[in-house]
């Protein structure tokens, strides 16, 4: 036989496009239409029917960036279309830009007393009608004119994403609003042919197969009419029944399809528009649900639920409703799909603890899936935190974006840092937006790299970020693939369904420990530092406000303030989502969350004066204190007390050259002309950290122009163009006091200035580096390099309860593709007996490489990234001051950096007229670290202590509770008792001991239950 099948294919796609498509619909009809511009920004349905509507026209433009647009559509379905088979729908055409799902004009549908119907996006253009011929229309369209931020994705600079610059024209022209009559029968056959072209496509060339379907369908455009497609579409569903028929191979390869929108809580549009895009689509959902039984829908992010709540009150109830049939599915159990490589241990614990709190008291669920398919990148303490928090499953697929290494598994078995396991999958599909095409199934099954061992993936289907999540054609192609030769077989059900059945199927997976690092997106450890610097110092002043505020509650009875703070962590946590901490969104949404922060700081700052206040502050004239909040002890004041600080030693300052020598007890510093670090000396045992001949505190500039993905990416090739910003245009002594001395160094270039102020404290133990920048450079990286005279074969970086060991060599294309990353608080590099910490107060990113000097000596460099500047989503990003804080130590042991991390980011508040404070918690052991001391969630006035093993090592010790108590007992991060305790060796409730034993890196809860009538009582 000759080889036809192009000319066929061809033949077939064409009829498909001008004759199928086109009579989808038996008729349609237009309809009477009315506007009302809303003047800013968006209103509810009740204020927005009160306003007066003027006429409005198909083919008029409407809709400036950001604006909202309300339609009021009235009119009659035509009495002619009586005795037609069909579905009576409206059919919208805003005026869509582009061939993306989303990324611009929506809609949202209300019926006159203002219940929500259903959404219209570009894939998802219509709405059910419940009237028949003759029967009257009257709807409301609240459309959203939201601004297309680059969806081509070739990242050229656009000033639309700042509402200020967007512009006022209308950018949309209404192109459709009509009642058509959907002929069902036409709609099958073309989900019959779609998914058979797919499935064709997908099949080996040399599959009998493949040659059938090819000519049933070649049959199909033979027998049909193409001038009555609706008459002959029966007779051609009736050629292609066979086919669709043959049932799935036996060995076939298993997906569990979940219905799922991907939506960003901000990104390429505020967090106001997101509130919408999740009602739109949530909207979409409850309707398929309603034409279809089985569909199941699985959504994360408490915070969306939360957003229902509150504005939209009605849906959120039918949510609630089909939540619990078990078919719209929380999942994921976290306040928002955040990042998970910057967000502070606490603040991912308490991700955990309040979204999961939310879906247990608003669905009676607790979901024991965590869900990130979008995060750049996952902490190697993230599995501990996970399953102490009661989860038992982890999905992304996020590291299918790898540049460099492809991950070896699908299904896993992730281990962390302390050795905790987590049950994890990447879908093999490598997306979280599939339609079920046969192409994105043959691609599951292809990928699928469990192949002999298990035979399971699962694929998460539907439009994201206001496409509408999943559509009635997805669901059609599910039906057709439950069970189709050449095909996966494909069941819709719910994530937890598809890990039961993973897990009973894969009972003993390989094993990958350590982070899962993303090769890709490396500049969102840097981008948008103001954000980053926001989020730092929320997460300890919240350490701070709930520490002071538990003294004084139990202390002086004081109320503790459980409604503020629990609001306070909702607004942090929603703002380490994965494209606002990472720096990645428009311009609005990082102006919004730098105004919250500044809330956040000033309603903390509040309760922290409250509760000082509260513990004496002015009760004791003349006497000064500090309060000391960090988990160590600071200059003389004990672990997270008050008390007088130690009378401070002597800095001396010496002139050399046109440089300076600053000495204390424990470091000699010698600075040159030009303000850089040229010795850093051990003063115990005199060894110097900076080799001979070179110099720490160097400014570095590099070109920063990635090749994709702007704001997120760092690409390796800057490090072959840069320069370092030596010359200085003054260094002078500014401080000159016994108990302290700094030294002054100003700079410029380009278009910048920087200002750095070196300064030794007379009881410090490392020299300390403010730097102010006045950075106006674009697509620019600033970094701030300390070359230290330590053989590091590894360095430690710090993560959330703990640090991880990453290699400074490269032996590995896993080891050369991890060229920049995330540390929290400090990175540690050492030989036996002799180490260095460079600590930051908000500075996340960090290279650390290692190079043999011509003397035979190691030089390791550690550099920290401290400022970028792409332009695209944000073209201003950065731009503007920064105040950033460094230090540098010399100590061998790790919780010696740690300490200094707490330090730098945990300042002493002195109080003037002040009382001493005991400390509420403390631990005899130096690496038994307290990370949190606050009340109980259930409001009895227990103390909660959490707290983890910092050193890396088994350790034991006792933690002891200042305050009376009638038990101890051992929690999840729920604050529930376990069943087993894993920590908890002894206790003495008559001492308010614990006795612990800790595996290295151990996560620990401790719940101290308070004595009734003990007269430490605290108020609601």
């Amino acid at each position: 036989m000759h080889d036809n099948s192009a000319l066929v294919r061809a033949r077939i796609a064409r009829f498909v496009e001008e004759r199928v498509k086109p009579a989808l619909y038996r008729d349609s009809a237009g309809l009477t239409l009315s506007a009302w511009e809303v003047p800013d920004e968006p209103v509810p349905f009740a204020e927005a029917v009160g306003q007066a509507f003027e006429p409005f026209t198909i083919g008029s433009a409407w809709g400036k960036p950001w604006g909202t647009t309300w339609f009021h559509v009235t009119g009659t379905v035509p009495e002619a279309w009586k005795g037609l088979d069909g579905v009576v729908e409206l059919v919208v055409d805003l005026g869509f830009l582009s061939g993306q799902s989303g990324f611009q004009a929506e809609g949202l549908v209300f019926d006159p007393a203002g219940r929500i119907i259903k959404a219209i996006e570009p894939f998802n253009d219509h709405v059910p009608l419940e009237v028949g011929p003759g029967g009257r229309i009257d709807v409301y369209i609240e459309a959203a004119s939201n601004p297309d931020v680059g969806s081509d994705w070739s990242f050229r600079p656009t000033p639309v994403g700042d509402k200020a610059t967007a512009g006022t024209q209308p950018i949309y022209r209404l192109r459709r609003v009509d009642v058509a009559l959907l002929d069902t029968e036409v709609w099958e056959l073309q989900m019959d042919i779609w998914t058979l072209t797919g499935l064709m496509d997908a099949l080996s060339p040399d599959l009998p197969r493949r040659a059938d379907i090819l000519r049933a369908l070649e049959a199909v455009v033979d027998v049909m009419d193409p001038v009555d497609v609706s008459g002959t579409a029966a007779t051609g569903r009736a050629i292609l029944a066979p086919v669709l028929a043959q049932p799935a191979y036996a060995s076939a390869h298993r997906v569990v399809a979940v219905g799922h929108a991907h939506i960003d809580s901000a990104w390429l549009w505020p967090v106001r528009e997101t509130i919408r895009k999740c009602a739109r689509t949530f909207s979409n959902v409850l309707d398929l649900m309603d034409h279809d039984p089985g569909f199941v829908f699985a959504a994360s992010s408490a915070q969306q639920y939360a957003w229902m709540k509150e504005h939209y009150p009605e849906l959120f109830e039918r949510i609630r409703a089909r939540a619990a049939e078990g078919r719209f599915v929380p999942v994921g159990g976290m306040w928002v799909e955040s990042d998970t490589n910057m967000p502070g241990g606490e603040a991912l614990a308490r991700q955990l603890m309040a979204g999961k709190q939310f879906f247990m008291r608003e669905f009676g669920i607790e979901p024991l899936e965590v869900w990130l398919p979008d995060s750049f990148g996952y902490s190697a303490a993230f599995p501990q935190i996970a399953v102490a928090a009661g989860s038992r499953y982890f999905l992304t697929q996020k590291t299918s974006w790898n540049e460099t290494n492809t991950m070896p598994h699908h299904t896993f078995s992730w281990e962390g840092i302390d050795g905790s396991r987590i049950f994890t999958h990447f879908p093999p599909v490598d997306t979280y937006n599939a339609v079920l095409s046969g192409e994105e199934l043959a691609k599951a099954q292809r990928q699928y790299a469990e192949k002999g061992a298990s035979n399971i993936s699962l694929v998460p289907f539907g439009f994201g970020d206001g496409g509408g999540g999943p559509t009635r054609e997805m669901l059609a192609a599910a039906s057709r693939t439950a069970s189709l030769e050449g095909s996966p077989t494909v069941t819709v059900a719910s994530p937890q369904a598809f890990f039961e059945e993973a897990e009973r199927d894969y009972p003993n997976p390989p094993v990958w420990s350590g982070e899962l690092y993303l090769e890709f997106h490396r500049g969102t450890y840097t981008s948008q530092a103001r954000t980053k610097a926001g989020n730092r110092r929320s997460e300890h002043l919240l350490r701070e406000a709930e520490l002071w505020a538990a003294t004084a509650a139990v202390r002086t009875g004081a109320d503790y303030p459980y409604e503020r703070l629990a609001g306070l962590w909702h607004s942090v946590l929603l703002l380490q989502f994965h494209d606002i901490l990472p720096g990645t969104s428009i311009a609005w949404v990082h102006q919004v969350a730098e105004e919250n922060y500044r809330r956040i700081a000033a309603e903390l700052e509040d309760i922290i004066g409250a509760a000082i206040s509260a513990l004496g502050a002015g009760a004791a004239e003349g006497r000064t204190v500090a309060f000391n909040a960090s988990p160590f002890a600071v200059s003389g004041v004990a672990a997270m007390s008050a008390g007088p600080v130690d009378p401070p030693s002597a800095v001396s300052v010496e002139r050399d050259g046109a440089g300076f020598v600053l000495e204390n007890a424990r470091l000699r510093v010698s600075i040159d002309g030009q303000g850089l670090v040229t010795s850093l000396v051990d003063v115990s045992t005199g060894r110097d950290a900076v080799p001979a001949g070179q110099a720490g505190n160097l400014l570095q500039l590099f070109r920063d122009t990635p090749t994709q993905w702007d704001a997120w990416d760092i690409d390796y090739h800057y490090q072959r163009s840069g320069r370092e910003l030596r010359d200085a245009e003054s260094v002078e002594l500014v401080t000159d006091a016994p108990e302290r001395a700094s030294i002054r160094v100003e700079r410029r270039f380009g278009a910048s200035a920087v200002s750095q102020t070196l300064t030794l404290a007379g009881d410090g133990t490392a020299l300390e580096i403010e730097t102010t920048v006045d950075w106006h450079e674009q697509q620019k990286l600033l970094k701030l390099a300390f070359p230290l005279d330590v053989h590091a074969e590894r360095a430690a970086s710090e993560v959330q309860f703990g640090h991880v060991h990453r290699p400074t060599h490269v032996n590995t294309s896993w080891d050369a593709a991890r060229f920049e990353t995330c540390a929290h608080r400090w990175v540690h590099v050492a030989e036996p007996g002799f180490g260095v910490t460079v600590a930051n107060d908000s500075t996340y990113g960090h290279d650390i490489t290692r190079t043999t000097r011509a003397d035979g000596g190691t030089t390791t460099l550690v550099r920290q990234s401290l400022l970028r500047a792409p332009l695209f989503p944000d073209p201003q990003s950065d731009q503007g001051r920064h105040r950033l804080r460094t230090s540098v130590g010399i100590g061998a042991d790790v919780l010696d950096a740690a300490g200094e991390g707490y330090r730098l980011n945990l300042p002493l508040r002195i109080v003037d007229d002040a009382s001493t404070v005991a400390p509420l918690v403390r631990s005899d052991s130096p690496s038994i670290v307290v990370e949190s001391v606050k009340l109980a969630e259930d409001r009895s006035g227990d103390l909660i202590v959490r707290l983890y093993e910092a050193r890396g090592a088994r350790a034991g010790g006792m933690v002891t509770a200042g305050c009376e108590v009638s038990g101890i007992v051992e929690t999840d991060l729920l604050e529930r008792a376990v069943a087993e305790p894993a920590a908890l060796a002894a206790v003495d409730v008559d001492g308010a001991s614990a006795e612990l034993r800790l595996r290295a890196f151990q996560l620990v809860t401790l719940r101290f239950r308070r004595n009734e009538g003990s007269g430490e009582q605290t108020r609601a």
